[in-house]
C-alpha cells in the first residue's frame, strides 16, 4: 500500500464508530480457531470460519460438534442450544465472505509474516467499521496493527487453550487502539462467559510471559539430565499441584508454538534467561511437535502416551 494512501486510511479509521457485534469471522480453523468458533456460536453470534485448507475447516466442524456433544452429555449445554449454535457456524470459502462481518478474529499460526499477509489481504474486503482482532499469544499488537488500514480498530484477543474450557481471555491494546473499540471488545468477550485480563503490549503478555519460561526450564531440566520426562511431570503435578506436567503441557500446546513464544521473548526482551532450550529446538526441527503430530516429549501412537526420552 502506498505510504500516502496508508496514512489517509489510518486517519479515516480514527473516525469510524465501533460496530455492534453480530457476525464474527474467524481466520484459521486449527485448534484455536475451532475453539473460538465454538464459544462464539454458543454465545449466539453468527460465525464464518475460514482456513486455507478445506480439510482443516471440515475437521474443525466435526471437532466442534463432538466437543459440544460432550458438553451436552455433562449437562453444561442443552441440546437445543447445541443445535442452534451449530446452525450459526458457516464456512467462509475465501476472505471476500467477511465483507459484512462486524469483527474478524485472526487465529492463524504464530508467525508474524503470515499474520501480516492475512491482514493486508483482508483489510480491503472489510466494511469500514469492522473490528480486527488477533489471537496471537506473543507478538506485538502495535506492530501488527500498523500493517492494517485500521490500527484504531485493532486489538489483541488472546483466548486460552482449550477455548471451551478455559475461563480467561487476555485483551491487549496496541498504542493506537481506540477506547470505544476496547470497550466493545471487552463486552463481547464477557458476553461469551469469559473473564478478561488486560495486558500491556509487551512480548508474550501476561500468561505466556510466565508460563512458557517455566516450560522452557522444564525442557532444560530434561536436557541437563536432572530428571526424566515422567519424573519432571510427576514432580510438578504432585509437588506443585499442577493439573498437567510442564512437558505434557508443552505437547498439548505444540512444541512449535512454545518455541515461537520463547523466540519472541528472547528477541524482544534481549535477556538470556529466555534463551530457548536447544532440546526444544531439536524436537521442533525433527517435526515432533506434540499431540498434533503424535510425537513430542511423549509418543501418542500407542494405547497410552510413552516418554520419548
Amino acid at each position: 500500500m502506498d505510504v500516502a494512501v496508508k496514512s489517509e486510511a489510518k486517519a479515516k479509521s480514527a473516525n469510524r464508530p465501533a460496530p455492534e457485534i453480530k457476525q464474527v469471522g474467524i481466520i484459521g480453523a486449527g485448534q484455536m480457531g475451532s475453539g473460538i468458533a465454538h464459544v462464539i456460536a454458543l454465545g449466539k453470534y453468527d460465525v464464518l470460519l475460514n482456513d486455507v485448507r478445506k480439510e482443516a475447516v471440515d475437521h474443525a466442524l466435526a471437532t466442534i460438534e463432538k466437543n459440544m456433544g460432550r458438553q451436552v452429555a455433562k449437562g453444561v449445554v442443552n441440546e437445543a442450544d447445541m443445535k442452534s449454535a451449530l446452525s450459526r457456524i458457516k464456512v467462509a470459502p475465501n476472505l471476500d465472505a467477511f465483507a459484512m462481518c462486524d469483527m474478524v478474529i485472526e487465529a492463524a499460526t504464530e508467525d508474524e509474516a503470515t499474520k501480516r499477509r492475512i491482514f493486508q489481504e483482508l483489510c480491503p474486503k472489510l466494511k469500514p467499521s469492522a473490528l480486527l482482532a488477533t489471537n496471537t499469544s506473543s507478538l506485538s499488537i502495535t506492530r501488527l496493527a500498523s500493517t492494517t488500514d485500521r490500527p484504531e480498530h485493532f486489538i489483541g484477543m488472546h483466548f486460552m487453550n482449550p477455548v471451551p474450557l478455559m475461563e480467561l481471555v487476555e485483551l491487549i491494546r496496541g498504542i493506537a487502539t481506540d477506547d470505544q473499540v476496547f470497550g466493545v471488545a471487552r463486552a463481547f468477550v464477557e458476553s461469551l462467559g469469559k473473564t478478561t485480563a488486560v495486558s500491556e503490549d509487551f512480548p508474550a503478555f501476561i500468561v505466556n510471559r510466565i508460563l512458557l519460561p517455566m516450560i522452557n526450564e522444564a525442557v532444560y531440566t530434561l536436557y541437563e539430565g536432572v530428571g526424566t520426562v515422567e519424573g519432571i511431570d510427576k514432580a510438578m503435578r504432585l509437588g506443585a499441584h499442577h493439573p498437567m506436567g510442564p512437558l505434557e503441557l508443552a505437547d498439548f500446546i505444540g512444541l512449535d508454538t512454545c518455541l515461537a513464544v520463547m523466540q519472541v521473548l528472547y528477541e524482544g526482551l534481549s535477556d538470556s534467561k529466555y534463551r530457548p532450550c536447544p532440546l526444544l529446538v531439536k524436537y521442533v526441527e525433527a517435526g515432533w511437535l506434540g499431540r498434533k503430530t503424535n510425537r513430542g516429549f511423549y509418543d501418542y501412537r500407542g494405547e497410552k502416551p510413552v516418554p520419548t526420552r
